[in-house]
């Protein structure tokens, strides 16, 4: 749920294509091959893996029981589709994992530009082809991974990009301009026989939207004024901001008639989902606990249901991700720093995301200047939660005790883990404190004051522990 938006895509690397596949029209018909259309194809696919319990779409965090039935339904039903939600709720990731239900190798007429079936040619020269090869007509074999196509919708975008256009150099050939063999087909055509998808559809001008109503309805396409009908084979997949589509009105009312399922998607809607999708997406360069990333996914939730942050706009999945990358980046650089032999992240490494990721948060317009001191106090108040979720019912008197001894415990995100172990000694009730923050019977150094660090702020947040910041950037615990 990184971006993953661009022009024109392609799912997945092709495999190597089997060397046993048939390479005529003769051949293929031998073997029995069935053609069918594309969202029968999905319909079949999908309703082997519901019967064998397979998993339909993996890698898609949240939406089990919420999201997916909707979408498994339109495809049985053999709809085309628009995903309304927020900025982040992994929208293209669900369309793109629809390439999966295809079929992994289709056969086409060879050099189709609309990788026409061979059973069903629909372009004049393939047409030719075919009634002079006959059962010799060539066939190719296309990997489920080229039958995606997807478009960002931007102003700029024509509709010769979308369906197509007269090709100046065809004509420059010596073609006649009425010639259908003229026309240099768009991004929709060729995706025929595969699913295409339009990322932010409102953002598209009406003007070019209505060049979608005839692929959306007729199943064809018409280009400037040929008298050339081409039945395209195909899904079509929008995603839209909620707020666009219903308040702007800039999706023509025609154009969503003619889709077949309006789906909401939706952030994630429990804390487990939040911490799962933040280990499966983020690409972490030091080793972040689990305490950690709890607080880093219950400090999303809070920011996504602060009054002081506009909702329309929402919080992204993105910001959790790039938080976690972050704080693991900041133990990282201490461990480079200090020497350290492993890295592993501290609650003071959290500190750093309140300015880095502030541009990632649309706040209210009477916020302006409070935007860090906001995600602060909300990153506060995550730990805080964090902190008595996990350690509620623990004596943690030895750490309290520490202090009332005269100890100044000192931290921050250039003290190595040795340095704060050293000031530590043996805490009563430290090994249990460890073990439930999931940190084992015999943690490293790097996990010992990962812990011993979280301990010292919740009991900071908690008022039962004073805290006092320096101007070199540590931190002090102690009275």
């Amino acid at each position: 749920m990184s971006s993953y938006r661009r022009s024109s895509v392609r799912a997945v690397t092709s495999p190597a294509e089997p060397a046993d596949l048939p390479r005529t029209v003769g051949e293929l018909r031998a073997t029995g091959h069935q053609f069918r259309p594309v969202k029968e194809e999905l319909r079949d696919n999908l309703l082997a893996r519901l019967r064998s319990g397979e998993p339909r779409f993996p890698g898609i965090v949240g939406y089990d029981d919420t999201v997916l039935p909707e979408v498994e339904r339109a495809l049985l039903a053999g709809h085309d589709m628009v995903l309304l939600g927020e900025r982040g709720q992994g929208k293209t990731r669900l369309i793109r994992a629809l390439v999966g239900l295809l079929d992994e190798w289709t056969p086409y007429i060879a050099g189709s530009e609309l990788h026409e079936h061979p059973y069903h040619p629909v372009t004049p020269a393939s047409r030719r082809l075919a009634a002079e090869t006959g059962d010799l007509l060539p066939v190719a074999w296309l990997h489920r991974s080229e039958r995606y196509g997807e478009k960002l919708a931007t102003p700029d975008t024509s509709v010769g990009d979308l369906i197509g256009d007269v090709d100046p150099i065809k004509v420059a050939e010596g073609r006649a301009l009425g010639d259908p063999e003229t026309i240099h087909f768009g991004l929709v055509p060729r995706t025929n026989r595969g699913i295409f998808a339009v990322n932010e559809l409102p953002d598209l001008a009406e003007r070019i939207q209505v060049s979608l109503l005839n692929v959306l309805e007729e199943r064809d396409i018409q280009v400037r004024g040929y008298q050339l009908r081409l039945p395209l084979d195909l899904l079509l997949v929008a995603s839209a901001n909620p707020e666009d589509y219903t308040n702007r009105g800039r999706i023509i009312t025609p154009l969503k008639d003619r889709f077949g399922a309006e789906i909401r998607t939706h952030y994630p809607v429990d804390l487990e989902l939040e911490t799962a999708l933040i280990r499966q997406e983020a690409a972490l360069v030091a080793s972040l606990p689990d305490h950690l990333v709890d607080v880093l996914a219950r400090y999303t939730r809070a920011v996504r249901e602060s009054p002081s942050v506009d909702a329309r706009s929402g919080v992204s999945a993105r910001f959790a991700i790039a938080a976690a990358e972050t704080v693991a980046a900041s133990a990282l650089r201490r461990a480079g720093l200090r020497g350290e032999r492993e890295a592993v992240a501290r609650i003071c490494d959290a500190v750093s995301v309140t300015a880095t990721l502030r541009g990632k948060v649309e706040f209210e317009s009477g916020e302006e200047g409070r935007e860090t001191e906001i995600l602060g106090h909300l990153l506060r108040v995550a730990t805080a939660e964090t902190f008595r979720a996990r350690l509620a019912g623990l004596d943690l008197s030895g750490f309290t005790d520490l202090v009332a001894e005269g100890a100044i415990i000192q931290t921050g995100d250039l003290v190595s883990a040795d340095e704060l172990l050293g000031q530590i000694g043996t805490v009563p009730g430290l090994a249990k404190v460890l073990d439930r923050l999931g940190l084992g019977d015999a943690p490293s150094p790097g996990q010992a004051a990962s812990g011993i660090e979280f301990v010292l702020e919740g009991l900071h947040l908690t008022r039962r522990l004073a805290k006092e910041l320096t101007d070199d950037g540590r931190t002090i615990y102690g009275s």
